[in-house]
């Protein structure tokens, strides 16, 4: 039996106060579906229905994304949430190629208008989001990161 590894957890590239929950699913068609499922009860239940919708549909992005551009085994999704916002990585263990917003991950699907928005509505919707890899000089895992920020809390603050 092969044993199957996990992506590591992500390089603590942001801030990381408050509530951590994981999702770690296997790389099937059903993947981005369950990930979107997963967060968007996880914020309803920690009262950030605000963000649920927008989160949702970036977090479906990124995990087809990795489902389709990918042969990594699994893929983790992690969210941190507090008072003020939500931190969604997405981890797989193929960090070949960064994604771009706007760009084809691969040559054959260059000419399809479908490939490549993706990242382009990540960006849209995000206060934040960029990627990453891991392992040093041998690359092991790639997140790909964004945060939604709750601006209701932000204003509320600053009262």
């Amino acid at each position: 039996m092969t044993p199957v590894t996990v992506p590591p957890p992500p390089a603590p590239y942001l801030p990381q106060r408050g509530e951590r929950y994981r999702l770690v699913a296997p790389n099937t068609p059903t993947a981005p579906r369950v990930a979107r499922d997963f967060v968007g009860a996880l914020l309803r239940t920690t009262e950030h229905p605000g963000l649920a919708d927008d989160a949702r549909l970036c977090v479906s992005e990124v995990v087809s994304n990795a489902h389709c551009h990918t042969r990594s085994a699994r893929i983790r999704v992690d969210v941190t949430v507090n008072r003020r916002q939500v931190m969604v990585y997405v981890t797989d263990d193929e960090p070949a190629r960064l994604p771009k917003p706007g760009a084809a991950p691969h040559a054959e699907s260059a000419g399809s208008a479908e490939s490549g928005r993706g990242l382009v509505i990540v960006e849209s919707l995000t206060d934040r989001w960029g990627t990453t890899t891991r392992g040093g000089r041998v690359r092991n895992a790639k997140t790909v990161w964004f945060v939604l920020v709750e601006h209701a809390a932000v204003v509320g603050a600053r009262s």
